[in-house]
């Protein structure tokens, strides 16, 4: 039988998992409506320098979501920040707040 705290610990697991699919999910749908027709898997090459790191990549998706004027809340930048991270770059996760 499990104590109440590892059900409690089970269970924040388990909402992370479900928000990081739906956040994935989110990413997704968000850059292939907005993206996908001007970026190809090219764009995502790392020779170029611009991205290194979580914290470039974050800046590149919000520059381009405002030059594109595609209006997204933080969320939906972080979402598609998270996508193309797990998709192409496989940086660490977490970003150094500054």
């Amino acid at each position: 039988m499990f104590s109440t705290g590892a059900s409690c610990l089970i269970a924040i697991s388990s909402a992370v998992e479900a928000a990081t699919e739906s956040q994935l999910a989110r990413g997704e749908l968000l850059y292939s409506t907005h993206c996908l027709a001007c970026h190809t898997e090219q764009m995502h090459w790392r020779d170029r320098g611009l991205v290194t790191d979580m914290d470039s990549l974050l800046a590149q998706v919000r520059r381009w979501q405002n030059v594109s004027r595609a209006r997204w809340s933080e969320a939906d930048i972080e979402a598609v920040t998270q996508y193309l991270n797990s998709l192409y770059y496989k940086f660490p996760s977490a970003r150094q707040d500054h």
